[in-house]
């Protein structure tokens, strides 16, 4: 069975496990159009892919710690929003769900909450009312366990364009139910695409 990252081994190099994440936008998030403002950072090179190699809570705290700073100083017209890729923590999903929380907490702390927003994603991903084989979950599964940051200013930006950002989730659910497991599956049999980056 093919799966988002079949050709990236068990212990990824950061290169393989970047590759796997571009691809899973290109052909998940882009190509099925889960996230509508995805497209311009990505083709604009406005999205940076960050791969943490903490094996444990704590660093991966301190990881996540540094993106925000680096993602509060950035040039906002330069770098829209980033991806911490963990791959060798967290790889149990009950487990990355509840470090959630002390990721929020530490957006608090760092008194970023209202500046900066995180997103989940993983390859277990679960939603609380779905069941673990329900395909509506893969619009939230990803290669690797992933946080997402994004710039509220950016979600503000497409609430003002006009975008129902409330009716997203429910699309994608109906885009996914169409696609099914093995459309999903599908996506995934050809090798990896990676159209390089910084």
């Amino acid at each position: 069975m093919s799966d988002l990252h079949a050709d990236v081994k068990d212990a990824p190099t950061d290169d393989a496990a970047i590759a796997a994440t571009r691809r899973w936008i290109e052909r998940a998030v882009i190509g099925l159009n889960l996230c509508p403002f995805a497209r311009a950072p990505f083709t604009q090179d406005r999205l940076r892919i960050t791969v943490s190699r903490a094996t444990d809570i704590d660093a991966l705290v301190d990881d996540l710690r540094k993106e925000l700073e680096w993602l509060r100083d950035a040039d906002a017209h330069e770098w829209e929003t980033s991806l911490l890729v963990h791959p060798f923590v967290l790889g149990d999903f009950e487990d990355y769900n509840q470090f959630l929380d002390v990721a929020d907490a530490l957006l608090e702390a760092m008194e970023l909450d209202g500046e900066i927003q995180l997103a989940s994603f993983h390859p277990q991903y679960r939603f609380a009312d779905a069941g673990a084989d329900d395909i509506g979950n893969a619009t939230n599964r990803s290669p690797f366990p992933t946080l997402h940051l994004l710039r509220e200013s950016s979600i503000d930006r497409a609430v003002e364009s006009g975008v129902d950002t409330d009716a997203i989730y429910e699309r994608n659910i109906e885009t996914l139910r169409k696609l099914g497991h093995h459309g999903w599956e599908a996506l995934w049999v050809d090798g990896e695409d990676d159209v390089g980056g910084r």
